[in-house]
């Protein structure tokens, strides 16, 4: 029966003007059935001979996998270089960090966005990051009083009446 696929393998594929290497006779029996359909339907045979390499995936960021913008391996590549020696940091710690960072800042640039809106600007400047930060007060406690914002200027107080003002006496004089 080999002997009888053989010579049916080796006409058949000399009718398609293809060389026929006779060290190759397995292979050519196992062409010849899949091209008559007698293979397994699992059973691939290559055209060249070899096993082709499975296509190489396109890469992916750990931050596009955790769907973070905040780039996951910087993150984590710093919390190795600051935990003291011998000690190993996991890897979902840098996505749980990354995705904290990552709240953080949104919620600062909404609320300085919406103080630049307010005051009809449309760039954030440090003076709106200031009022933003000031006037939220769990970010308050966060960023504690005494950090300071360059060019974020002072903080407007509410007091009806301010003591650097000029106020005027009973009698009329200043």
């Amino acid at each position: 029966s080999s002997r009888v696929l053989w010579t049916l393998a080796v006409t058949q594929l000399r009718a398609k003007k293809v060389h026929v290497d006779t060290d190759k006779k397995d292979f050519l029996v196992l062409q010849f059935q899949q091209m008559a359909g007698k293979t397994p339907q699992n059973f691939s045979v290559p055209s060249s001979g070899e096993k082709k390499p499975a296509p190489k995936r396109k890469p992916v960021s750990r931050s596009a996998r955790a769907g973070l913008q905040f780039p996951v391996g910087r993150i984590h590549r710093f919390l190795k270089d600051r935990v003291t020696s011998g000690f190993r940091v996991s890897a979902s710690s840098a996505v749980y960090s990354a995705a904290i960072l990552e709240y953080l800042c949104a919620e600062v640039l909404e609320l300085a966005g919406n103080t630049s809106r307010e005051m009809h600007v449309k760039r954030i400047t440090p003076r709106h990051l200031q009022l933003a930060i000031r006037g939220d007060e769990e970010l308050d406690t966060l960023i504690k009083s005494t950090t300071t914002i360059a060019g974020g200027g002072v903080i407007p107080t509410s007091t009806s009446r301010c003591s650097c003002s000029p106020r005027k006496r009973e009698n009329g004089e200043r």
